[in-house]
């Protein structure tokens, strides 16, 4: 049984985004509706009751053109650009145009008809009318339709290019804050009294039997809290790093816990270079180490495996635990907190892992390599 973290990204915050946008968009627009029925009631009121002048007749049937053609346009370019843009990106631009072009063709022959029933066109006259209009109606609803949506999909655009820096801004920020949370953690798990104190008491019944163990000891318990405090100030450190800290970790516990801890460290030094976050492997090796040789009278071994593999670097810890599932660990634990770090540095890419192997648990990290 094979369970893995994936994590998500922003892709669907930022798609729920849109979707709500295009209805609140639609909404705004509603009011057009009503707008037209008035415009078009006050509109057969003045053609029936008033003299309309020649210039007069070009003025209303312009309106009437722009009308009928404009406000279908408007809609079928935001419901197609929002459909489409996406989609087919590269060829958006001649579905656009076979819009507009229908669009101006309906709009054309519609207002032509509407005209010759408003007396604006004489009986007779219709399809010359829209041999004369037709044209013009062309031209002009390509010209400004294609201006008007170049500038809505700059700006769409820019809209989102500035949703995703500010995503990936927040994004960055929470990844700093797990990062000295987990320093934080370690630090605190490090100094627990009891911790502490089994630690100190192992090195106080080292000091007359092997004094230079005991020296050893207290060494290695500097360098640990050293490194839980900064970790190089950075978020991520030289797996030769880490991997000094997991040695020093359990050599500590091997004062308190002697033979009962086995443990093997199976890592290449070519990998010793590369990039890992810190405390991500000694989070590993410490959960296995409270949860499985401190619960067992027999104690346990735990391995330690390092590979690349397809560019990726893998880090495993195998032990002699019954195995434990990623969905009953808390965002509090330190895997969960090691999996969100994972998550916000490597997106997609990183990984951990839980699964059963020669009944031995396996627990592994995996994320791009880098030097």
């Amino acid at each position: 049984m094979n369970e893995t973290l994936r994590p998500g990204s922003a892709t669907s915050s930022m798609n729920r985004r849109k979707t709500r946008s295009v209805v609140k968009s639609f909404v705004s627009n509603i009011w057009i509706v009503p707008a037209v029925a008035v415009f078009v009631a006050v509109f057969l009121l003045i053609v029936e009751h008033a003299h309309i002048s020649e210039a007069g007749g070009k003025f209303l049937a312009s309106l009437t053109y722009s009308t009928l053609i404009g406000l279908p346009t408007a809609f079928l370019l935001n419901w197609v650009g929002f459909r489409c843009s996406e989609r087919i990106p590269r060829l958006i631009i001649l579905v656009y145009i076979a819009v507009l072009f229908c669009t101006a063709t309906v709009g054309c022959f519609a207002g032509a008809g509407f005209l010759q029933v408003i007396g604006i066109v004489p009986d007779g006259y219709y399809w010359r009318e829209v041999r004369t209009s037709f044209p013009i109606c062309i031209v002009i609803t390509l010209v400004v339709g294609l201006s008007i949506t170049s500038y809505e999909t700059l700006r769409h655009r820019l809209q989102s290019a500035t949703l995703e820096l500010r995503t990936r801004q927040m994004e960055q920020e929470r990844a700093n804050k797990l990062l000295v949370e987990a320093r934080l953690s370690s630090l605190e798990s490090r100094i627990h009294p009891h911790f502490l104190f089994n630690t100190l008491n192992s090195i106080a019944s080292l000091i007359p039997t092997d004094p230079q163990r005991a020296e050893d000891t207290v060494g290695k318990l500097a360098s640990l809290l050293r490194f839980s405090l900064n970790a190089n100030h950075g978020s991520l450190v030289t797996l030769a790093q880490e991997l000094k800290i997991v040695r020093d970790y359990l050599e500590i516990e091997s004062t308190r816990f002697g033979p009962r801890l086995r443990y093997k460290i199976a890592v290449p030094e070519s990998l010793n270079n590369m990039k890992v976050p810190p405390l991500a492997l000694q989070t590993l090796v410490e959960n296995s180490v409270k949860h499985v040789v401190a619960q067992r009278s027999e104690g346990a071994a735990i391995q330690i495996n390092g590979i690349t593999l397809s560019n990726r670097i893998q880090l495993e810890v195998i032990d002699d635990g019954p195995g434990y599932s990623l969905a009953e660990i808390s965002p509090e634990h330190g895997l969960g907190n090691l999996s969100a770090r994972l998550q916000l540095l490597y997106e997609d890419r990183g990984e951990l892992d839980v699964s059963r192997k020669d009944d031995r648990t396996l627990t592994r990290i995996s994320f791009p390599a880098e030097t």
